[in-house]
């Protein structure tokens, strides 16, 4: 012990120290909780929010809704074409 140090110094030390070890293993544990898909060393099943993302139907192709169509007339069809041709101008 050192003398130039109180006791309640050293017992906040003590403290600072485990909380700082928890926090380490708190963000450690969540960071590889972010990595969805990967397999395990022990054989853990994925989080269920992934399960939940892969059974999102497709929302394209053969099993998504059907695509929706808008016949424009001559004046609008120009003025979307020039409209795309002002926006791709600028940039």
């Amino acid at each position: 012990m050192v003398p130039s140090v109180s006791i309640l110094q050293q017992i906040g030390l003590g403290v600072l120290l485990v909380v700082v070890v928890l926090w380490a293993v708190g963000l450690v544990r969540l960071t590889r909780r972010g990595t969805y898909g990967t397999p395990t060393s022990y054989g853990r099943r994925p989080p269920r929010s992934r399960a939940r993302l892969d059974a999102v139907p497709r929302q394209t192709g053969p099993g998504g809704p059907p695509s929706e169509n808008v016949d424009l007339t001559p004046a609008e069809r120009q003025a979307f074409d020039d409209l795309v041709r002002q926006l791709s101008s600028r940039s």
